[in-house]
């Protein structure tokens, strides 16, 4: 029997599998589809972003640098030696953000690091990517495997598919927005009804000089029309009422391209088409006795703004070493009741977001009235500094207690006088205690953990004001101190979410 079953191979179930398996957990990853091949999972369809927040994840697991090869990425900007405005925001409803109005000075507890930048990938190349690094860590994958009941009792969960039982101390759903776990463990899903149709195709357009490129909005909804080669994305606010249970015909396609763009275009060929709404949704809670949630199986919107996988690594990166603890025994008394209580919050914000973008789209005169309040907003420095923070990641804070501003944040890039980067100390998924004080204040208190927490001792180039920072595996700020410590207020932090001694 595993420790954990997760069903789903995508990459928020492979990169929760690398998490258990870095922890030393024993893990099987059950996946419907038979083969990892497929059309929608490479470029044109495959087309993802992953924000700061996300590739910063892959650096401090040695993995950015895989990501980025896979995904063909050869301009990545690497390590600044001070901070430098962006390359790219991105959008809010299709009005792209001004990099050069982001406010540096604005933005809290900020220091240069390897994943300052967001980056475009595919689902292919993070699915290679995360699977060779399961398997090194152990964990098996099963394909062609059908979950069909999920059952559970005090002690296992269990998956049930083809007369075969998967059992395991724990069971996770990362199997996406129509997730059969999530129906099959009875989890409530709450949320608002779609507005609109969208529709990804990758097409050959017999007259593409009758598109503009770019973001285009228009009286009845939106059309995206990427480079060469990309794939051509239609919006059309008609209440989500085309049957999506039917594959949509070149003839359906081509009409709402004319309806949507005012254009007679002609697609002259569909070699792929799949349909989404902006139905958003969550689970009331992401956890059910031994069955978890993570990713879209937890959360469903429209694509709006490209943040879904972000947020899907990031439940994935808070669950993963709470529930190696909590298999370990080691885990203290609520632990991973904790990782609703911080990630669902995050959910129900991405939902509110990608509905404030569809008000803002709506083809009527209240969209366009809030359309033009968004811009003028995002005409100033401050708004747009807030656009940022959010499409970032950085503007996450979970409410972990107490008045220090750090705490509940994701840890600056701190760098020590010998060159040695934080990211580079957290790639075996421990806890990491930064000790920046003369004398190595910290040392006894912190070695009591060291299995669970690296304990480095040592000036930094720039140490923000801090005294010392005891980070949690997921890169949170989970306590932090000025020149002046008390080891005993460390003690109390080290034990609040390490686990007791024995």
């Amino acid at each position: 029997m595993h420790d954990v079953v997760i069903v789903g191979a995508g990459p928020v179930g492979l990169f929760l599998a690398c998490e258990l398996g870095l922890a030393g957990r024993s893990v099987l990853v059950l996946e419907q589809e038979p083969t990892p091949d497929s059309l929608w999972r490479a470029l044109p369809l495959g087309l993802r972003g992953l924000s700061p927040a996300s590739a910063e994840t892959f650096y401090r697991r040695g993995l950015l640098h895989q990501v980025l090869t896979a995904s063909g990425i050869d301009d990545y900007p690497g390590a600044p030696e001070k901070l430098t405005s962006p390359r790219h925001v991105g959008h809010f409803a299709g009005m792209m953000l001004d990099p050069a109005d982001v406010d540096l000075a604005a933005l809290p507890f900020r220091l240069p690091s390897p994943a300052m930048e967001g980056t475009m990938t595919n689902l292919d190349a993070l699915e290679t990517v995360l699977s060779k690094r399961a398997a090194e860590l152990g964990v098996e994958i099963r394909r062609g495997v059908k979950v069909t009941a999920v059952t559970q009792n005090g002690e296992n969960a269990i998956a049930h598919a083809a007369g075969q039982e998967y059992a395991a101390r724990w069971l996770v759903g990362c199997d996406g927005g129509r997730s059969t776990v999530r129906k099959l463990a009875g989890f409530d899903f709450v949320g608002t009804e779609p507005q609109f149709i969208g529709y990804i195709m990758a097409a050959t357009i017999a007259d593409p000089e009758k598109l503009r490129p770019g973001f285009n909005r228009t009286p009845t909804g939106m059309y995206v029309q990427l480079p060469i080669d990309g794939p051509l994305a239609v919006m059309e606010f008609d209440g989500g009422a085309y049957d999506r249970t039917q594959q949509p015909s070149r003839e359906h396609l081509e009409a709402v391209l004319r309806r949507v763009s005012g254009t007679d275009v002609t697609l002259s060929d569909v070699r792929l088409a799949t349909t989404y709404t902006d139905r958003a949704m969550q689970a009331t809670t992401y956890r059910q006795g031994r069955v978890l949630l993570a990713g879209d199986a937890a959360h469903i919107h429209s694509p709006l703004g490209g943040l879904g996988l972000n947020v899907g690594i990031g439940d994935a990166l808070n669950l993963g070493w709470k529930l190696a603890a909590t298999v370990r025994g080691d885990a203290p008394e609520g632990l991973l009741d904790t990782y609703t209580r911080e990630r669902h919050p995050v959910g129900a914000w991405l939902l509110d977001w990608t509905r404030a973008q569809v008000a803002t789209m709506k083809p009527d005169q209240h969209g366009r009235a809030v359309q033009a309040l968004i811009r003028d907003l995002m005409g100033t420095r401050d708004g747009t500094t807030y656009m940022f923070e959010k499409l970032t990641g950085s503007s996450v804070r979970y409410d972990l207690g107490g008045e220090q501003p750090l705490v509940g944040r994701n840890v600056p890039e701190f760098r020590l006088q010998d060159g040695t980067r934080l990211g580079e100390l957290m790639r075996d998924g421990r806890g990491v205690a930064l000790d920046f004080t003369p004398g190595r204040r910290l040392h006894e208190a912190a070695m009591k953990w060291d299995k669970r927490i690296r304990y480095v001792a040592g000036p930094a180039r720039d140490d923000l004001g801090f005294g010392a920072v005891l980070v949690r595996p997921d890169g949170i700020v989970a306590w932090a101190a000025g020149s002046t410590l008390d080891e005993k207020a460390f003690d109390q932090a080290a034990t609040h979410w390490f686990g007791k001694i024995r």
